[in-house]
């Protein structure tokens, strides 16, 4: 059997080797260091519109302590897109709060302004207004930026803006991780760039980035004892880590380019079968296409393609399977549409790796065409 074709794997380029020597060489090795310093910088001087970033060690823990930052507690109601990976979510209940899951609109398959204020207006009506918002960008299409934040600002409510999937996507040349009131990134190893686990958070206030840095080192105040008048947690991104982090930086622009190529090669080479749909960018809009989605007709026919890639060792995911459909959410409240649902049972997601070879984007390519020739 041919070897494995992998969905999104780590794309290392040689440079991140000479700050992991660095470190090792200067024995930074503890959590803390100034890869971890640099690796903010880059991040900053990338996002630009005056972004303050904290290196931590997971997108999750960023949507957690960013959710702390605003001040969500127990018995609080927190709207959350509902097409998403269940990340996005979980940090909610971690703070004793409630998700109300939101459904999807089909221009961007990201939060739907329309759900939303309807979801916001019924809340109110029943006393719990919601107290954060958390917007994705899904698989690195920027969500309706004008038209989320202008009902968020309508109502009062704090923008915690998912982007975990989204470095590199821009809206209207801004980039996405610096429109929320709070913003997260993810640095896992599937994503654009990676430092094997991270995330960050982002905001233009620069307390909140040390309170952020605060909270994620337990909490230790100032002090020639060990002196805690607040839980903290251990959430801090390693100076080794970081350093990976920094060499990724350098070849950002090149893995985003990569990405798109592949959305590219796939949207031209299904032109001719029907059957199957990609989504395009809205004008103003930049996709770092994280991952190549495409539509199929029906379920029956997304396993079909996935079962006949995964005979020819080829690993594929359906988009991910909405909130509101989880077990463990069934009883939050939810405020639907049908898009996110039909998006799940007819979209598969490809590989779409930065380092995929012209060979294994034939092999996918092909197996597909012969998969619809059956």
């Amino acid at each position: 059997m041919e070897s494995k074709i992998w969905l999104s794997t780590p794309h290392m380029s040689g440079k991140e080797q000479s700050y992991i020597n660095n470190a090792f060489e200067t024995n930074w090795i503890a959590p803390l260091g100034p890869h971890v310093n640099g690796f903010e910088s880059d991040i900053q001087n990338y996002l630009k519109e005056d972004s303050h970033v904290a290196a931590l060690c997971s997108g999750t823990a960023a949507i957690h302590l960013g959710l702390i930052l605003l001040n969500i507690g127990k018995d609080d109601e927190v709207i959350c897109q509902s097409k998403t990976f269940s990340a996005s979510a979980n940090p909610i209940i971690y703070q004793g709060a409630t998700p109300v899951f939101v459904d999807s609109e089909a221009d961007t398959w990201n939060m739907c302004p329309e759900q939303l204020e309807i979801a916001i207006k019924d809340r109110i009506s029943k006393g719990k207004t919601p107290k954060a918002i958390i917007a994705v960008h899904l698989y690195g299409m920027p969500y309706k930026v004008e038209a989320i934040h202008k009902i968020a600002k309508a109502y009062n409510i704090p923008v915690l803006e998912d982007s975990a999937e989204a470095l590199g996507s821009s809206y209207k040349s801004v980039k996405c991780g610096t429109f929320g009131d709070i913003a997260i990134l993810s640095f896992n190893g599937n994503k654009i760039i990676t430092t094997s686990g991270g995330g960050a958070i982002v905001t233009k206030d620069l307390k909140l980035k040390e309170k952020a840095v605060f909270l994620a080192t337990q909490a230790r105040e100032k002090a020639v004892e060990y002196l805690h008048t607040t839980i903290g947690y251990n959430y801090r991104l390693s100076n080794v880590l970081a350093g990976i982090g920094r060499g990724q930086m350098e070849v950002l622009d090149d893995r985003v380019a990569a990405r798109r190529r592949n959305y590219e090669f796939y949207k031209d080479s299904f032109k001719a079968i029907d059957e199957l749909r990609f989504i395009d960018e809205p004008s103003d809009y930049f996709s770092n296409r994280w991952l190549s989605c495409m539509l199929t007709p029906s379920e029956t026919v997304r396993e079909g393609i996935r079962t006949a890639l995964e005979a020819s060792n080829i690993e594929t995911r359906p988009l991910w399977k909405p909130m509101h459909q989880q077990p463990i959410f069934k009883d939050a409240p939810q405020y639907l549409n049908g898009v996110s649902d039909d998006l799940f049972e007819k979209g598969l997601c490809l590989p779409s790796g930065s380092n995929l070879t012209e060979n294994e984007l034939n092999r996918v390519t092909s197996a597909i065409k012969t998969y619809f020739r059956a």
